[in-house]
């Protein structure tokens, strides 16, 4: 699969925002549920809670830019610890499109981004 195809097919997108046909698989990528979605409207049809930063990270970080350098680096070697849970994500997004839901504020600062990075960077 080249390159540009594999980069189109994982998208992100906040919990918060409504489901829309072109999100294909949406994966929840958080260890908590999100604050008042209800099951039923997040449309997910997986979560990998295992994925997720670990309570400890998620707390540390506390979504302060300041800290993003050191979050992605701590994030990244906490993932590889689950090759398993992501090589069953890289799976489905050879199948077809995946979007990653997540559910901080920040667009550009969360774990989304970070675990978008590495599928990207190591298929």
């Amino acid at each position: 699969m080249s390159e540009k195809i594999f980069n189109d097919r994982v998208k992100l997108k906040r919990a918060y925002e409504s489901p829309a046909a072109d999100d294909g698989k949406r994966v929840l990528v958080d260890r908590l549920w999100p604050r008042g979605v209800r099951k039923t409207e997040a449309a997910i049809d997986c979560w990998m809670k295992q994925l997720a930063p670990s309570t400890e990270l998620r707390q540390w970080f506390g979504h302060d830019p300041a800290r993003w350098e050191e979050f992605r680096r701590r994030y990244a070697a906490e993932i590889h610890e689950h090759r398993d849970e992501l090589e069953q994500l890289r799976d489905l997004i050879r199948q077809g499109t995946v979007t990653l839901v997540y559910s901080a504020h920040d667009e550009a600062h969360n774990d989304a981004v970070v675990l978008r990075e590495i599928l990207l960077k190591h298929r």
